[in-house]
This record gives structure tokens, sequence and C-alpha cells, in this order.
């Protein structure tokens, strides 16, 4: 039985690195290419996006290779999706501004995801709230309280605004 996993998973890899040659260019090699690397607050991002992307290329393997709690697959599945939405729409800001065209759409669309995901997220701790087995620390309840007090007296306003 191990010995058909360890074959299994071998062979996975080896499709995977396939893959990613017929995907094209790394980021290094892009990097390197244009001659530039871009830093933000002093972190080198193309090595922190390699890092991410070799990272995440591990949790794949281990995706494929072990069982997992259904609950925890369908919080990495949205955390992912967040992460997609967010590299969109920081790709369409970038192109909107190196083209001089408005943001404030690409905008819009990221306070919708936003809304989208603070909706999930409110649905998946009212759940948690009711379970006996999940301990919740005291100090990250009232901090969750204090936002969310505030940011329905926010909610409020805007609703009444619009209705």
């Amino acid at each position: 039985m191990e010995d058909r996993s360890a074959r299994r998973k071998a062979s996975h890899t080896r499709k995977l690195k396939k893959k990613q040659t017929e995907l094209g260019p790394t980021t290094r090699q892009v990097i390197s290419h244009k001659g530039t690397e871009q830093k933000a607050g002093g972190v080198n991002l193309p090595s922190r996006f390699e890092k991410a992307i070799s990272q995440i290329q591990g949790l794949n393997d281990l995706l494929l290779s072990e069982d997992l709690d259904p609950r925890i697959l369908t919080d990495f599945r949205d955390a992912l999706n967040r992460l997609r939405t967010a590299a969109w729409a920081a790709q369409q800001y970038v192109a909107r501004k190196e083209t001089d065209e408005g943001s404030g759409s690409v905008l819009s669309l990221v306070a919708g995801e936003r809304i989208r995901n603070i909706y999930q997220l409110c649905q998946a701790v009212s759940k948690d709230l009711k379970r006996s087995d999940i301990e919740i620390q005291a100090g990250s309840l009232v901090q969750l309280y204090e936002v969310m007090r505030a940011l329905t007296e926010q909610l409020k306003e805007v609703v009444n605004r619009l209705g």
C-alpha cells in the first residue's frame, strides 16, 4: 500500500514538473529577463512569490496524499479563492494604471469580493460559536465584537442612504 502511494506521489511530482515547464518561464526567469527586482517594504517581492508558489505546490502534493478534515479543506479553498481574486484585482489595477484607465471599477469589484468573503466568514464563525468542541480566545472574541459593532453602525448608515 505504501509503495503504491509513493509511486503515485512520484508520478504526480513528475507531472507537476512537466506542467510547470509547459506553462512558461518562472518568476525568476522573467525578473532576470526584465533586469529589475521589485521591493515592497524592503522585501524582495519576486523571491517571496517564488517561495509562496513553492509552498503551494508542496501543499498540492499534501492534498493529494492525505485524508484531511473537510472543514480544513473548505477553509483552504476559500483562502485560495480570496488570494486568486486579490491577484486578479492587482493585475487589473496595474494594467489600468499603465493605460491611464480608471481603477474605480476594479476597486468596486474588490470591495464586492470583500463583502462576499465577510459574509462567508461570518457564516463560518457563527457555526464555530455554536460548537462545544472549539475553544475561542476571549480576547479575539472581544476584538471581533468591537469591530463588528462599528461595522454594523457603518452598514446601517449606508443601507439607510440606499433605501
